[in-house]
This record gives structure tokens, C-alpha cells and sequence, in this order.
């Protein structure tokens, strides 16, 4: 006879495989490592920051949640470059990510998006950062929770700040939601690479990272409220 499982006791299981699926580099790190982070730059305050645009390109900071979910729909872009997974937000200089997935430092994990301006807009870049992430929760992001998961957009000028705060309160009046959007708009931090390993991680460990995303309940979300897991 084949048992029925109670709807309460599903959701239990569930729960914990999505935390046993949360943003830890779980994966094999030797696979992920194939993958480098390009013309990486020693700062002043600290190693490695971020690389500087080249010449006729600009970047963009975003944090949604596990910085593993927030690369892919910033790659397909056309116009963008390059997206690197990493840490801002905080005081401490060259975090580690040890540290940060503990919520022992001030930082967040985000994306940083090299792209060219001339092919996309900054406001294209944030109408793609609302279809990724939860924007009613700030206290995290679906399995990952704390500080060290908190979404925001970090703006550079006073430019990007109109430009970001218009799409928010436009959302905001879409009535795609019926809670508040809560995520924070802020001032450019430093920003400092991730380990290699968590470069292009939805590349190099395209399993785990699958079950990761469904386990979490990015993938759920995203496609209930958009139409797409992406």
C-alpha cells in the first residue's frame, strides 16, 4: 500500500531540503574554479576589488539574495560584459565569504555588471533585477536568510538613484504585489570579488545549482509571479 504523505509533513521535508540546498558552495569547488574572474585590480582599500570598466563601459551593483541566482539573467543580456559575483555593503576590507555567509561582517552578497551603456540602459538593468529576486522581503531571500542575504540596489549618482527609484515606485503601483517594496536604495560601496569557485556557479555546477534554485523557492516564486524562472 503506498502511504500518503499529510500536506504539513511535505512541507517540513521541504523546508529542509531547501536549507540543505542554501547558498554554501556545497558543489565540488575544484569543478567551479574552472571558471576565473577576468582582470581582477588591487585596490587601496583592499583585495581584490572589483576590475574598472574599460573604457566606454559602466557598472552596476545589485544584491538579491545568493549571488549564484543573480548572475545568469545579467549574462544573457546583450551589452553586458561581464557579471561577477561578490560582496558590498560593509565596513570590513577584502571579506571572505566564511565570514559573510555567517553574518559576521556588514556585507551583503551582490552582482557587479560591466556593461556598455550604449547598447543598455542602467534602467533595463533594473527592470531586470525586479524579475530575480523577492522584492517585499528584505530580511533575505527565500531559503537564505540574514543580513548577509538582504537585496539592494547600489547607485552610483544621483542619476542612477532617479532612475532606480522611479522603477521602484513603479512597481510599487503595478499592483503586482500586495506588500510593500521594501528593497533600499543606497550609495556605491567597495565592491570585492567572491572566491573563484562561486564565479559562474550556475555554470559550472549546473545540477546542484538547479536543485538549489527549485529547492529555495526562487524558481517557484519567480515563475508564479512572472511567468519565468528566470
Amino acid at each position: 500500500m503506498t502511504a500518503t504523505r499529510h500536506p504539513l509533513a511535505r512541507s517540513l521535508v521541504l523546508l529542509a531540503s531547501a536549507a540543505l540546498l542554501a547558498c554554501t558552495g556545497t558543489g565540488s569547488p575544484a569543478a567551479a574554479q574552472a571558471s576565473q574572474p577576468s582582470t581582477l585590480v588591487e585596490g587601496t582599500t583592499g583585495t581584490p576589488l572589483a576590475p574598472a570598466p574599460e573604457e566606454g563601459e559602466a557598472f552596476a551593483i545589485f544584491a538579491g539574495g545568493c549571488f549564484w541566482c543573480m548572475e545568469g539573467p545579467f549574462e544573457a543580456l546583450d551589452g553586458v560584459r561581464e557579471v561577477l559575483s561578490g560582496y558590498t555593503g560593509g565596513p570590513e576590507v577584502g571579506p571572505r565569504y566564511d565570514d559573510v555567509a555567517r553574518g559576521r561582517t556588514g556585507h551583503t552578497e551582490a552582482v557587479y555588471v560591466l556593461y556598455d551603456p550604449q547598447v543598455i540602459g542602467y534602467d533595463a538593468l533594473v527592470e531586470v533585477f525586479w524579475r530575480t529576486m523577492d522584492p517585499t522581503d528584505n530580511g533575505g531571500q527565500f531559503a537564505d536568510r540574514g543580513s548577509q542575504y538582504r537585496p539592494g540596489i547600489f547607485v552610483r549618482n544621483d542619476a542612477e538613484r532617479s532612475v532606480a527609484e522611479a522603477s521602484k515606485a513603479a512597481l510599487a503601483a503595478s499592483g503586482r504585489f500586495d506588500r510593500p517594496i521594501v528593497v533600499p536604495i543606497e550609495d556605491a560601496q567597495p565592491f570585492y570579488v567572491a572566491e573563484d569557485y562561486h564565479q559562474n556557479y550556475y555554470r559550472t555546477n549546473p545540477e546542484h545549482y538547479a536543485r538549489y534554485r527549485q529547492g529555495s523557492g526562487r524558481g517557484p516564486f519567480l515563475e508564479r509571479v512572472w511567468g519565468s524562472a528566470d
